[in-house]
């Protein structure tokens, strides 16, 4: 096996665990905080917009951690630095 290729397999892998997570933890981050939220506007009516608003940011911030594994994951597999280390 070559330094290339071991390299490949050991991106790829990490890659793929990096996306895994990250979207299955951003996923269940999401559907507590918006299991919440609508507990939250169940008990109090009224504040319905402001609960709505918070909520909506905390998804974006929530979300943004998914989509940073998964630029950090395409950054593995198509800009890894350790590809000219090894050539």
């Amino acid at each position: 096996m070559t330094d290339m290729t071991l390299i490949a397999i050991v991106s790829v892998f990490t890659a793929g665990i990096t996306v895994a997570f990250g979207a299955g933890l951003a996923a269940l981050a999401e559907g507590r905080a918006v299991a919440e939220g609508l507990r939250s506007i169940a008990q109090q009516p009224d504040e319905t917009t402001s609960i709505t608003r918070a909520m909506f940011v905390g998804l974006a911030m929530i979300e943004t951690s998914g989509i940073y594994c998964f630029v950090i994951s395409l950054i593995l597999i198509f800009a890894n630095p350790f590809w000219n280390a090894a050539g």
